[in-house]
């Protein structure tokens, strides 16, 4: 008989660990307990639009393309792919703008319009950051941070300077155009933490951002979670929504299952994709591997508002991704690392499917997709909700020339209070924890469980970090760790 699998939570770590489970003969069923699966990747439909609720961009297709092959299928099996022309836009104070391009040849051309002579340094920047890519997919990534010994290869040792250098150093070290700094300094925010705080290694962003490219899987990024879902069901998975997990059962420092709906559920093994410090929640205390203390003195990535907004037309000088860099971005990092607050002049995001993705929102109209980063665990409320999105919005009509205000069919908000609600999220952060030096690698939350057998963990907060190509490198991760251990009991 196949030994039994409960998965707690059902985003892109656990549905990637219920495929590769599955595959290698585990009984697994995942329990959510929202009514839709997806996790922070759900979707939300109203009056003939349609809006991803949460992550909205598509960095690192090789690792989605990997997570598929690895069940001897391809991305165009379960969705369309259409590379983003151009991949975003970035508004700055002045009315000024910058677009980036398709390809690396067009933003060479694009930095040397700001900065004469910045496409030299940009083509050396980008040199190593492919090289730092090629070290941390293929060498780095995929460990699962059981041991520091981990990091060491001839690659990492040649590395070891930039584990100690910034991104915002190394940047500021070769740039001098304030735009163009911040357009570099942007990609490494997905990883949760300051430039400033981020080792100068996680250049590898920009790789991912410049030389892999901004993508859009059609009909949205809930294209992924379905077609997850359809293989993992190919599988044998079964998928149970609307059931909450209230407790972790453990005997004699084992997991024996979970309490789902007021009913036990026996099981060999316990898996949570749920918020890790959740997770920890649904066990008595003596088994909890982390403290509260532990978990308020890591330092988390933002939250969000988010805004989901109606247009009963077509909107002016927009792209797909939109990004307004026109104030101050180091005062909004300090408002949400250092001096955490509500911030005066926040930075923020538009996302706009339907200028690419037809189907998206009704025709002759737009859907409008607002994200202002927040620190977490901060006051929300309807009132400042409502401040906030007069703010940005009357920023984005000046910014974009046009009035559109009165061109609002509807607004749905989403914050630091749904995150918490909706998701279990501690302090209600949005991309889990922050990835700085001493919260990277082996020095995450472990995938393995060090007080309780057979339990697991997987997702955002563990290894290997935040945003959605580490979460299924994350679901593979924590199932190789679950067959190695029934490998184990079979010697």
């Amino acid at each position: 008989m196949s030994k039994k699998v409960v998965i707690i939570g059902s985003g892109f770590s656990s549905l990637s660990a219920s495929c590769y489970l599955a595959k290698s003969g585990f009984n697994v069923t995942i329990y959510e307990k929202n009514d839709t699966i997806g996790g922070r990747a759900r979707q939300f439909k109203k009056d003939g639009f349609t809006f991803d609720i949460g992550p909205s961009w598509y960095w690192m297709p090789d690792v989605f393309e990997s997570f598929f092959r690895d069940f001897d299928k391809s991305i165009s099996d379960f969705y369309t792919l259409d590379k983003l022309s151009p991949a975003y836009k970035v508004f700055f104070k002045n009315n000024e703008s910058i677009t980036i391009g398709d390809s690396l040849d067009k933003i060479y051309d694009t930095f040397e319009m700001e900065e004469k002579g910045s496409s030299i340094k940009l083509k050396k920047f980008i040199h190593i950051a492919k090289n730092n890519y090629e070290v941390a997919i293929k060498k780095l990534v995929y460990r699962p941070g059981v041991s520091p010994a981990e990091l060491i290869t001839k690659e990492t040792i040649l590395k070891i300077g930039q584990f100690f250098s910034t991104i915002s150093k190394e940047v500021r070290k070769e740039f001098k155009n304030e735009k163009l700094i911040q357009i570099l300094e942007f990609p490494v925010l997905f990883l949760g933490a300051k430039p400033s705080d981020t080792p100068a290694f996680y250049s590898f962003m920009n790789y991912a951002d410049f030389g892999l490219g901004t993508w859009h899987p059609k009909g949205g990024m809930y294209q992924v979670i379905l077609g997850m879902e359809k293989l993992a069901k190919s599988l044998g998975v079964v998928i149970k929504t609307n059931t909450t997990v209230e407790k972790i059962e453990v005997k004699n420092n084992k997991t024996v299952g979970v309490i789902v709906n007021s009913t036990k559920i026996k099981s060999d093994t316990v898996l949570c994709g749920a918020d890790y410090h959740h997770g920890e929640t649904l066990l008595d205390k003596e088994y909890r591997q982390y403290s509260e203390k532990y978990w308020s003195n890591k330092t988390f990535a933002p939250s969000s508002l988010l805004f989901y907004v109606g247009f009963d037309k077509k909107l002016k000088n927009i792209n797909h991704h939109n990004l307004f860099f026109d104030t101050d971005f180091e005062k909004h990092a300090k408002e949400i690392y250092d001096t955490p607050k509500w911030p005066e002049k926040p930075l923020f995001y538009a996302n706009f499917t339907s200028v690419t993705d037809k189907k998206s929102a009704p025709e002759g109209m737009e859907n409008g997709f607002f994200l202002i980063p927040l620190a977490p665990g901060i006051e929300d409320t309807e009132e400042l909700r409502e401040i906030y999105f007069e703010k940005i919005i009357t920023r984005f009509e000046v910014l974009t020339k046009q009035k559109i205000k009165n061109n609002i069919m509807f607004k749905e908000s989403f914050c630091v209070k749904d995150f918490i609600k909706e998701y279990n999220s501690y302090k209600g952060n949005a991309y889990g924890m922050a990835n700085t030096l001493l919260q990277t690698a082996f020095l995450r939350p472990k995938l393995k469980s060090k007080k309780v057998k057979d339990l697991f963990f997987t997702g955002q907060l563990s290894v290997p970090g935040p945003g959605v190509p580490p979460s299924l490198i994350s679901g593979k991760l924590v199932a190789g760790l679950i067959e190695n251990q029934y490998k184990q009991y079979k010697k």
